[in-house]
């Protein structure tokens, strides 16, 4: 069979950093793992093509070719899976279709012949022998969480590398906090499963053995959740690295407590890791505790992050607003706090119930649930009735995002995390940092508003931390990301509906 695999488009979000992309000349982030990953488990004999949307779009050849569509999409892809999915079914291909999008609600997707909803190494092969019978069932669920030593080798062939900022790998699965807001122990459980250093170095050997030399994104859902397995695992992977002449900078996902273990952190930059992201969420004790966040209680989050950048490894992290214990003053908090710790990469949305999720069913219960989620947190949309009321927490969360983003607020933040940042990332420079360099000095240094700012943040850092002056070039030109989708934010009508 000819199996076309299909991606669906990202809107201009704060993660698809689409603002930035013609710096570096990229089309996109990040591929598509999932569908590189489940492509290596269809049959050999099968011919496969990939297309991301993100990349190119689906033309009507590529349909015509294709004998069965694959589709893989998070819930902020559906707009865009529906209309690829009318597309194939239109061309009268048999479409199969998973991932967070369809797990929750397959009944929004009338038009897809086969679902694969869960973790595709238990239930795929049952659906490819079904298929091959002739009696192939709509619904196919998996029933456990299976072994990632099953895990297929991502077929990187299918992908052009010039087109990404960053390759993924997944290193495990599975997270031991359960955070009310969170999905993630609802698809991929509690007991963080991890693949074994040796299949992990297989992996990286594989991406480096096709060509890749670039940042690369552990996309976990908490690399340190399984503490004895990732310190057996770093020790390995720094090695490898060094042998290899650190073709590779790491970027992952993990827990606060990462700042509690300066060992952990010291494996982490030996292996050249240089940024991880953390769900920081709120200043708030009481908001904390009602949502499970329990790790973050105790935390001085101004002394962690401090510690994490100089461990030579960026922190970005994730708030949130619209706990039912916030009131109006938590916008000011929010900016006082994320000012004060230095986290220049501020990802603020608003709270959304997430299907399945602990909230979802309290909110539910309460009566509260309303609408359907976007997918995106920061877009200014609501799914449920906050207890501060709509129209405050949706007009307190756009001033929030104004100031954050503002060129004073948002360069002060590069100078106090570069204040105690120690680079440590090795490797050579890149010629997509030097023409990105190159188009800043126009686009930032001339005609932007943080123009000002720019040239003092440039001298500054190549006099006194020259090392680092990557890493401010980079920040500099996410700005003007940020602050356009803070912009397109400010421009969302909050008011309620007549």
């Amino acid at each position: 069979m000819n199996a076309l695999l299909v991606y669906p488009a990202y809107p201009d979000t704060f993660w698809s950093f689409k603002h930035v992309l013609p710096f570096i000349s990229k089309k996109a982030a990040f591929p598509p793992l999932g569908l590189l990953t489940v492509a290596a488990m269809l049959p050999s004999s099968w011919e496969k093509r990939l297309v991301d949307v993100n990349v190119a779009p689906l033309g009507q050849a590529d349909l015509a070719w294709a004998d069965l569509v694959l589709v893989s999409a998070m819930l902020v892809q559906a707009p865009s899976a529906r209309d690829i999915i009318a597309r194939a079914k239109a061309a009268g291909k048999l479409v199969v279709a998973g991932g967070p999008a369809f797990s929750d609600q397959p009944c929004r997707f009338p038009e897809v012949d086969h679902f694969i909803l869960g973790e595709a190494e238990d239930i795929l092969p049952t659906f490819l022998d079904d298929l091959r019978g002739g009696r192939a069932r709509q619904v196919y669920e998996a029933d456990g969480r299976p072994d990632l030593g099953s895990t297929p080798l991502p077929l990187w062939e299918l992908v052009n590398f010039k087109d990404y900022v960053s390759m993924s790998v997944q290193y495990s699965r599975g997270c031991p906090f359960d955070c009310e807001f969170c999905g993630i122990v609802a698809m991929n459980g509690r007991r963080p499963r991890v693949k074994s250093p040796e299949q992990m170095l297989r992996e990286l050997q594989s991406l480096y053995d096709a060509g890749w030399r670039d940042t690369v994104f552990i996309v976990d859902d908490n690399f340190i959740g399984n503490l004895v397995h990732v310190k057996e695992f770093l020790p390995l992977l720094a090695a490898w690295q060094k042998e290899r002449g650190y073709p590779y900078k790491f970027m992952t996902e993990a827990s606060v407590n990462l700042a509690q273990d300066a060992t952990l952190m010291r494996m982490m930059s030996a292996a050249n890791f240089h940024k991880v992201f953390i769900g920081i969420e709120t200043p708030s004790v009481e908001s904390l505790k009602e949502c499970g966040k329990n790790q973050n209680v105790a935390t001085d989050f101004a002394s962690a992050v401090r510690t994490i950048h100089q461990h030579g490894m960026q922190v970005m992290g994730g708030f949130i607003v619209g706990f039912d214990h916030d009131t109006s003053s938590i916008f000011e908090q929010q900016i006082r706090f994320i000012q004060d710790i230095g986290v220049v990469t501020a990802m603020v949305g608003v709270l959304n119930a997430l299907p399945q999720t602990r909230l979802w069913r309290r909110l539910q219960a309460e009566d509260r649930l309303v609408g359907e989620m976007s997918g995106e947190n920061t877009d200014a949309s609501l799914n449920f009735i906050p207890r501060m009321g709509r129209e405050t927490l949706l007009e307190g969360y756009k001033q929030l995002l104004g100031v954050i983003y503002s060129p004073k607020k948002y360069y002060q933040r590069i100078n106090t995390f570069l204040a105690a940042y120690t680079p440590t990332a090795r490797g050579k420079i890149l010629s997509t940092e030097v023409l990105a360099f190159a188009r800043s000095l126009w686009s930032v240094g001339v005609v932007s508003s943080a123009r000002f700012a720019y040239w003092k943040l440039m001298f500054k850092t190549l006099a006194t931390k020259r090392k680092a002056f990557p890493v401010a070039v980079e920040l500099a030109i996410l700005g003007l990301h940020f602050e356009r989708v803070a912009r397109r934010v400010l421009r969302v009508d909050t008011a309620p509906e007549a």
